[in-house]
């Protein structure tokens, strides 16, 4: 996925939103543990949380449709991924917050795993096993392109394009790549689920920048009271304005 993004000089804060900064975390730290347990004990204790249709269906191994996510099958791999976690999640989590973030993050993610499977069952393998939070990444790239359409990114860090021209581009090209990618391990399948769980949730929940749910009654009390305090107060000045007018005659 090589592509970078444009914007002005001072954008980025000094503060990370929590879920993309945790999920940087995680993932970094699943790949160091793997690749040094692997090295040194020769042994891959971690397989089990890669994504295997046949396990899924005929054991009933449900939790690789998450852990499939924070594994990744070499460096240049899981540096992609979370190089475009950080450059396109940061703003998207800010704009979300952190609940909603998290919500799409692993629907899409889930979702790619879900057509996976069901790529594999009907035209491929079920024993292929597939791995890395492509499936994720690829939805939050949809979103972005979806909610600044024409926030221009530089594609393959030279031209530069807007943003929804570029999401069409890298979709196409997983569409086309998913005619070839059986046994590859990072499917195009898995990048094309992604998007496509993605773009229905954005279109169920007609978007705007912010996809937040309705204010929770902690906030609805919390705004109240703020509202009580300010009115409170402007009386409070009102009335001495009076007096003081009052004893300046």
């Amino acid at each position: 996925m090589p592509y970078a993004q444009y914007r002005p000089t001072g954008y980025y804060t000094s503060r990370m939103p929590p879920a993309v900064k945790w999920l940087l975390i995680s993932n970094i730290t699943v790949f160091v543990v793997q690749f040094f347990w692997v090295n040194i004990a020769r042994n891959d204790p971690f397989a089990i949380f890669v994504l295997a249709p046949w396990q899924v269906l005929e054991r009933g191994y449900l939790w690789q449709l998450v852990t499939y996510l924070f594994l990744h099958g070499g460096l240049t791999h899981i540096l992609f991924n979370m190089f475009t976690l950080w450059m396109f999640g940061v703003e998207l989590e800010s704009d979300w917050g952190t609940r909603t973030f998290l919500k799409y993050y692993f629907l899409c993610g889930v979702g790619a795993g879900l057509c996976v499977i069901a790529a594999n069952l009907l035209w491929g393998d079920p024993y292929t096993r597939t791995l890395g939070s492509s499936g994720a990444i690829y939805g939050l790239l949809l979103a972005y392109g979806v909610l600044y359409p024409d926030r221009t990114v530089l594609f393959s860090f030279l031209f530069p394009i807007k943003a929804k021209y570029f999401v069409l581009i890298i979709g196409a090209i997983a569409f086309l790549g998913s005619f070839g990618a059986a046994g590859s391990g990072v499917s195009h399948i898995a990048h094309l689920g992604g998007m496509l769980f993605g773009y229905v949730y954005l279109k169920s929940r007609r978007p705007t920048r912010r996809l937040g749910s309705r204010p929770g009654l902690l906030f609805r009390l919390r705004e109240a009271w703020r509202q009580w305090r300010i009115r409170r107060a402007r009386r409070k000045f009102e009335v001495y304005l009076r007096k003081h007018d009052r004893w300046s005659h």
